[in-house]
Formats: C-alpha cells, sequence, structure tokens
C-alpha cells in the first residue's frame, strides 16, 4: 500500500516518471495512464476497414457492396484510378463508443445465405469490439447478389457487361 502512495506522490509532485523507483515496475504504470488527459477518436473509416476485414474472413462472401459500388470500383479500376476501397460496401456510425455498421455482401453460390449472414454478423460484432474497444449495438448484414460458379470475380471480364478490351 504505501507503494501506491509514494507513486501517487510523486506523480502529484511532478516527478518523472521515469524515476527508478517506477522504472523497475514492467509496463506502462495504471496511476500515470489515468492522469494524462487527452482523447482518442477513432475513424468511421477504420472501423469500416475492419467490418469489411471480419466480413471477408467467412467462407462464402465473394466480395463487398452492391451492384453500383462494385460497377464503380470496376470503372475506377479500369481508367486508372485506383484499385477497390477497402471499405467498399460497409457504412459505420460511431456515437458515445457504441458503433453501428451496415454491410453489403455478395454470396458464393451453393452457401446457405442465411448461415453466411449470420456469421458475418456474428464476426464483424466480434472483431470490432475486439480490435477498437468499442460496444456493438447493431450489425445490418444486406446479400446484394450470389455470385454463380463461372461468374468472372470482380474486375475481369464479364460481370458489369464490360469487356477488357473496352
Amino acid at each position: 500500500m504505501t507503494d501506491v502512495v509514494s507513486v501517487e506522490q510523486q506523480l502529484h509532485e511532478g516527478v518523472s516518471a521515469a524515476s527508478p523507483s517506477l522504472s523497475s515496475l514492467n509496463g506502462p504504470d495504471p496511476l500515470t495512464a489515468a492522469v494524462v488527459k487527452g482523447r482518442i477518436k477513432v475513424a468511421d473509416e477504420v472501423v469500416e476497414k475492419v467490418a469489411a476485414l471480419a466480413a471477408l474472413e467467412i467462407p462464402g462472401v465473394a466480395d463487398l457492396g452492391g451492384d453500383f459500388e462494385r460497377g464503380f470500383e470496376n470503372i475506377r479500376d479500369r481508367i486508372g484510378l485506383g484499385s477497390k476501397r477497402a471499405n467498399q460496401g460497409v457504412n459505420a456510425h460511431i456515437q458515445d463508443r457504441q458503433v453501428a455498421v451496415d454491410i453489403t455482401i455478395v454470396i458464393e453460390y451453393g452457401h446457405v445465405v442465411m448461415e453466411v449472414a449470420n456469421e458475418v454478423k456474428t464476426n464483424v460484432a466480434r472483431s470490432v469490439s475486439r480490435m477498437l474497444g468499442m460496444r456493438v449495438v447493431e450489425v445490418n448484414v444486406t446479400v446484394d447478389d450470389v455470385r454463380l460458379p463461372g461468374d468472372a470475380p470482380r474486375g475481369e471480364d464479364g460481370e458489369d457487361g464490360f469487356s477488357a478490351d473496352a
């Protein structure tokens, strides 16, 4: 108990946290962390990228985004404006350390749509909560399409009616 009191006294008296009595502790001092002021802001785009990667981890998820988003990204890719955005098809809303996520996915044919959608919902909530330390209040999954066998993956001939020669 006397160590805690002496550490608090040192912190209040302005003694550096790097003093010998504190440097012997392993890891950051919880009392020092509590004294440091400031804010941590996580951008919506960070949540969206984490959610997108979590969704793509699920077997049966072929792509993210609706028809319009996938078509737009295909055109951007063809004219050289960059490749697919990492958070395509994902929208996140953060308020008071609580997150709501809307995600649009494409399912591979042969997978049970409701099972894949539920796994996406669960994995997105788990990953966002674990990685960002925020409470996920809802994850809304929209299944926009089914990728059929033989359909070209996004960015190749055949998906949007454009050919590579156009």
